[in-house]
């Protein structure tokens, strides 16, 4: 089965991905981009250096081609939970081209596969965003600021219904222990 966990930054993906590796010790725990060793170095060109959208967005492509071919395809007979996927190539690449385009291309690039399960976590309030975002400094997706930002979790649900995996949705606000919790039921209950 092939978990992924979406989300904007700041809505806890990391922490929830270090709770998910003590529960599910068997998976394979994975991140786009920077799941390979090439896509490591793809990671830090397109989050720290400055560049034209439509590049960044080749370079996630190319993470994520890599990324299917070394991870998922030879892995998907196992349990993978990764932080981001596909879904997250679609929505925060809204602006660069249609759609239909950004969902055939991140097809293409991961070989048809796609997760069984995605897990959305979602902040809605704006002042909570903003609090988070002032915690570390930006990469150069995240300057791209608050109301981006706000724009890509929305389209990420989008991205995940165009593709028709299953999407469920939590509220990253909660406390760490029961998102953590209610991400493990939605898992098992997937996955039973």
């Amino acid at each position: 089965m092939y978990i992924v966990i979406e989300g904007i930054d700041y809505v806890g993906k990391s922490t929830q991905i270090e709770a998910l590796k003590k529960i599910y010790p068997e998976a394979i725990f994975t991140i786009e981009p920077g799941g390979t060793e090439i896509g490591e170095k793809i990671r830090e060109i397109v989050l720290y250096e400055k560049m034209d959208n439509l590049a960044r967005m080749f370079l996630f492509l190319a993470d994520r081609a890599e990324h299917a071919a070394k991870v998922l395809v030879c892995n998907k007979e196992k349990m993978i939970i990764s932080d981001r996927s596909l879904i997250s190539g679609i929505a925060y690449a809204y602006k660069s081209a249609d759609r239909q385009l950004l969902a055939a291309m991140n097809r293409l690039a991961v070989y048809e596969t796609k997760p069984d399960l995605c897990i959305v976590l979602k902040i809605e309030d704006e002042q909570t965003l903003l609090k988070r975002m002032i915690t570390k400094k930006p990469d150069e997706v995240e300057k791209e600021g608050l109301l981006y930002l706000l724009e890509v979790q929305n389209e990420i649900i989008e991205a995940a219904s165009l593709l028709e995996i299953p999407c469920e949705t939590i509220d990253a606000t909660l406390p760490q222990s029961d998102v953590t919790e209610r991400i493990k039921e939605l898992i098992d209950d997937y996955s039973a």
